[in-house]
């Protein structure tokens, strides 16, 4: 990645370590909803808002909003459901494809280490093949970089509304619970992702509508394990760790890396300018056997979590 390290700083952020914002007002989450995944999660295709003016699912896609922004604005009024989210920023620099977390700004206390996947498809010889490391100042620069990471929940109390309909025979509203706790709760990681800009210096002076928010028109990504810039869901454990999740967000893991309650959404931070989202793709078996190295754990294992992405067959368990 070609990246002028000589010539930048990068910024430090107002804390570090986790913090928890523990009720977070639904009535700040509702701008920022994108409404074209949740039409999808009802079988209807299209763009919000574009799709409420199509002649074959327009109708449909109109009455359903008219519901769901009816249900919304009761459970917002009688807080039905909870936002709460942790998030914080660690030190961190670069060891090749590894991103090490220090304890503190000396750096000499390792935290974490987390471990990322470097593209393996053909590109032009002036595209790079990417890392997620690669966003981060390399230790050998000296540069005091930072790394942060987020797990935000809006499905507090989802369960238990969603089984109140149930019990009353509703299972069109009990779905429609699911729904928008999901759609909240990737408006809360929005939000605090804003607030994490704020507080790493660079977000303060945006003038960004909640369209260019869902353009990701700002500084920095947020990648998120499972997704295709890091399909290993594995390293969920070492972020939630990291945060202490489940005592903080209430959100937990299950053995299979899914989180529960479900409406819940977690990830990185990533400041440089030049950070951008990537799909890793298919994973040569060189790779994983570097990165089963690195991780430490039994090829078996790292083959299981990475099936999907190689591009050889693995021997069945």
């Amino acid at each position: 990645m070609a990246i002028d390290w000589k010539s930048y700083r990068p910024p430090a952020p107002s804390f570090t370590g986790s913090r928890v914002w523990a009720d977070v007002p639904l009535e700040k989450l509702v701008p920022l909803i994108d409404w074209t995944p949740f039409f999808h999660a009802w079988e209807l295709k299209g763009i919000y808002p574009r799709i409420l003016q199509d002649a074959a699912v327009g109708p449909r896609a109109e009455e359903l909003l008219d519901d769901a922004q009816k249900l919304l604005a009761e459970i917002a009024q009688q807080k039905l459901l909870t936002a709460r989210t942790v998030a914080g920023f660690f030190p961190a620099n670069s060891v090749g494809d590894d991103i090490e977390l220090y304890a503190d700004e000396a750096r000499t206390r390792p935290l974490a280490t987390l471990f990322t996947l470097r593209q393996q498809v053909e590109k032009p010889r002036s595209e790079p093949e990417y890392a997620l490391a690669d966003f981060i100042a390399p230790k050998e620069t000296g540069l005091a970089d930072y790394l942060g990471a987020f797990a935000v929940t809006a499905g507090i109390g989802a369960a238990e509304l969603a089984a109140r309909f149930e019990k009353a025979h509703d299972d069109y509203n009990a779905i429609m619970v699911k729904a928008l706790a999901d759609r909240l709760a990737e408006a809360l990681a929005e939000w605090m992702h804003k607030e994490a800009r704020i507080a790493w210096g660079f977000g303060g002076d945006e003038d960004l509508t909640s369209e260019d928010l869902l353009r990701e028109r700002y500084r920095g990504i947020r990648p998120a394990p499972g997704y295709p810039a890091s399909p290993d869901h594995s390293e969920k454990a070492t972020l939630f760790a990291m945060l202490d999740a489940e005592r903080a967000a209430g959100i937990t893991l299950t053995e299979n890396f899914a989180m529960l309650p479900a409406a819940s959404v977690c990830g990185l931070y990533l400041s440089h300018p030049q950070a951008r989202y990537f799909a890793v793709g298919k994973i040569g078996r060189d790779q994983v056997l570097d990165y089963q190295r690195r991780k430490g754990l039994e090829l078996r294992a790292i083959e299981r979590w990475l099936g999907p992405y190689l591009n050889y067959e693995r021997v069945a368990d």
